[in-house]
């Protein structure tokens, strides 16, 4: 079974307990106007333009089928409207301008690369965490994931949107120890205006959670302006005291770090804003521990 990765990234602390290996999953059925993984919302691998590191050599232009890299006045323009991914321009760019994001990989050469750290999972009781993107838009593969890890006794954790087909999200519970599950905005309208969907399947799938008692993290992406309203905080801290299966909450102060990513991918970044004040959120922390007689911290 083949599954489209985007990156594996060794020894996370915030990714679930422990010191884990973070899997990233390419596609994601959320479209956040704060994306901070913009590289993992399309399902299939894209090429991605570092402007600063060409040095005008011309050699994609000189590989590229449909003649998508255009040198004006010596300056390089990239026409992705006409690109098919083929990656013979990032073969041929000797300084790494170019490069791909997202490649095929098996399950097996996956695992592998997850259990080159499993004497430290051992030692801190870390593991194996499915990100994205949303993992779980790629179902099967996600799942396959989660078995072959418990297959080596490798502890789990999947962060979810929360917006997947419920029956793939019942599946995988079975094998996954820890959901990271996101909060992003309170009622269908703020949800949809703010991440494109409605929050009504989010919703139907953490009572789902709750009904099999799985052990949940709420995180919240907090962006100023957008999301960091009394209505909002209190929203957390209601859900939060609502489903038992909400162990603690995380609040997650937006960055800026998806903007360098989206420029490179030529896609247009819907937000450019400022991390909210730590003291605020220290603030809205302690609100929410108050009514939901849940911990809360700031990631």
């Amino acid at each position: 079974m083949l599954g489209t990765v985007f990156n594996i990234q060794r020894f996370s602390l915030f990714d679930g307990p422990g010191v884990r290996t973070v899997v990233f999953l390419k596609g994601c059925p959320l479209r956040c106007i704060w994306c901070h993984n913009p590289e993992g919302l399309e399902k299939f691998p894209q090429i991605m333009y570092n402007s600063s590191k060409c040095i005008g050599c011309r050699d994609c232009a000189d590989v590229c089928p449909t003649k998508q890299h255009v040198f004006i006045e010596n300056v390089h323009n990239f026409n992705r409207a006409g690109c098919t991914n083929c990656g013979r321009c990032v073969s041929a760019c000797c300084t790494e301008a170019l490069s791909v994001v997202g490649k095929q990989m098996d399950v097996e050469t996956v695992i592998a690369e997850v259990m080159r750290d499993s004497y430290v999972y051992q030692e801190s009781d870390g593991g194996m965490t499915l990100s994205g993107g949303e993992p779980l838009y790629q179902p099967d593969f996600a799942i396959a994931l989660l078995k072959a890890a418990k297959r080596h006794r490798i502890s789990t954790c999947v962060e979810t949107c929360g917006h997947v087909n419920s029956s793939k999200l019942y599946e995988a519970a079975e094998y996954t120890d820890t959901f990271y599950f996101d909060y992003k905005a309170t009622g269908n309208s703020a949800h949809k205006k703010l991440c494109g969907v409605p929050q009504t399947i989010i919703l139907d799938n953490l009572k789902k959670l709750d009904e099999l008692m799985a052990i949940v993290t709420l995180r919240c992406p907090i962006i100023p302006g957008k999301n960091d309203t009394p209505e909002h905080i209190l929203g957390i801290a209601k859900t939060a005291a609502e489903f038992s299966c909400i162990k603690n909450i995380h609040l997650e102060p937006y960055h800026r770090l998806g903007l360098s990513k989206s420029k490179k991918l030529g896609t247009a970044a819907l937000y450019d804003g400022e991390p909210p004040k730590r003291e605020l959120l220290e603030q809205w922390c302690l609100q929410i521990q108050t009514i939901s007689g849940k911990n809360c911290t700031i990631s």
